[in-house]
């Protein structure tokens, strides 16, 4: 149910308001003028306010204009008497959504305040694109490990140097090997993903050098490989501990000649091609086992870049909250919230067996469950174990 914020200082047109907007299904609040309206407006999100333009103590027009410091988002519609017509104009060039003259009419009042909130889930949906599509996302800590991880990849990024990252589940090695194709020479290329955790062993080398049409039973067309999508830029094999002795030794090959033979094909095809991987796995141990090539290995693995665990870097925290706090609400379209240092401490000290993947989590449900301000009662409600 979409909340709105009436500020009016009739009490009249308050009343009138809250019973036509009720009743269409909306949930009302009120205030009597821009101060108490600007105080319920810090503290609670609305999707949209109704706000009258002359008021005491503080009038709309300071109140659309510290509102909007606060959430542009938000659209304001203003409510103006006769002789504020003017004003109101003026103020929609300033960022107020529209306006309305009292006595309302009932269906203009409607279709603008639909109107408005369409345009305001429009606009969320397309900040929302506009982050994930714009670049990649910051790595963020200034504890020990990270630092020596970010000064390894300034000083691997440019390089052609295959890198091999190792690390628990969770703990962000998919966004190490971006930044690594960030700050590359082949950035301007594209990175290309396969989780070999996730696809079929029968299906792994389709997937990773294509096939020809007819080569298997399902093959009804030409494909194009992982490596031939990625020629000029990266390869970012995640989970490699769980691909295939077989897809190894392609894999191997590839490696060493810088050619790849799609499934069914006789031609070889020239690659260029970085290729960054991850696993969960010791894959020393994995090769003792005998599931793992050693020459593959030692092929990958000219740089190694180990990312710790949450647990291991308690100090970024904080920051990760914050950050993850500014993301989540700036996704749902909601004001920002905050977290009190009580609170984060409790995180602190937290066992965080699914790492920073567990801790991005548990942020989106504070932010769902909680108030403006996620206090320690929340954090012991919502997180911590009964």
């Amino acid at each position: 149910m979409a909340v709105i914020l009436i500020i009016d200082d009739e009490k009249a047109i308050r009343k009138t308001l809250t019973e036509i907007l009720s009743f269409e299904g909306y949930e009302i609040d009120e205030a009597e003028n821009g101060e108490e309206g600007l105080k319920k407006f810090k503290a609670k999100t609305f999707d949209l306010v109704l706000c009258d333009i002359k008021m005491p103590k503080m009038d709309g027009l300071e109140f659309l204009q510290k509102a909007g410091e606060i959430n542009a988002d938000i659209p304001i519609i203003l409510i103006s008497g006769h002789g504020d017509i003017e004003t109101a104009v003026e103020a929609v060039k300033k960022g107020a959504y529209d306006y309305i003259s009292k006595p309302p009419d009932l269906n203009k009042l409607l279709i603008t305040i639909r109107n408005a909130m369409d345009k305001s889930v429009l606009v969320t949906e397309t900040k929302v694109l506009k982050r994930k599509v714009s670049r990649v996302q910051e790595m963020i800590g200034d504890s020990s490990p990270m630092k020596t991880i970010k000064e390894t990849i300034e000083k691997v990024a440019p390089t052609d140097a295959r890198i091999l990252i190792t690390g628990e589940n969770g703990v962000g090695k998919e966004l190490v090997a971006r930044w690594i194709h960030e700050k590359s020479n082949r950035s301007k290329a594209p990175i290309v993903e396969v989780n070999c955790a996730a696809i079929p062993t029968e299906l792994i080398e389709s997937e990773l050098f294509g096939h020809e049409k007819g080569s298997f039973t399902s093959a009804i067309k030409q494909r194009i490989g992982k490596f031939e999508s990625a020629n000029g830029g990266t390869l970012f094999l995640d989970e490699i501990g769980d691909m295939s002795l077989n897809a190894q030794a392609k894999v191997l090959r590839a490696l060493q000649e810088g050619k790849i033979t799609r499934v069914g094909a006789d031609k070889d095809i020239n690659v260029d091609v970085r290729v960054v991987a991850a696993t969960n796995k010791d894959l020393l141990q994995e090769v003792e086992q005998k599931t793992f090539r050693l020459d593959l290995y030692h092929r990958l693995s000219v740089i190694l870049i180990h990312v710790p665990s949450l647990n291991d870097r308690r100090d970024d925290i904080p920051m990760l909250v914050e950050q993850f706090l500014k993301d989540i609400c700036a996704d749902y379209g909601i004001s920002p919230k905050t977290m009190d240092d009580a609170s984060i401490q409790l995180l602190q000290d937290y066992n965080w067996t699914g790492n920073i993947r567990e801790l991005r989590n548990v942020v989106e449900r504070l932010v769902i469950l909680s108030d403006k301000k996620i206090m320690p009662e929340d954090v012991k409600s919502y997180v911590l174990p009964k």
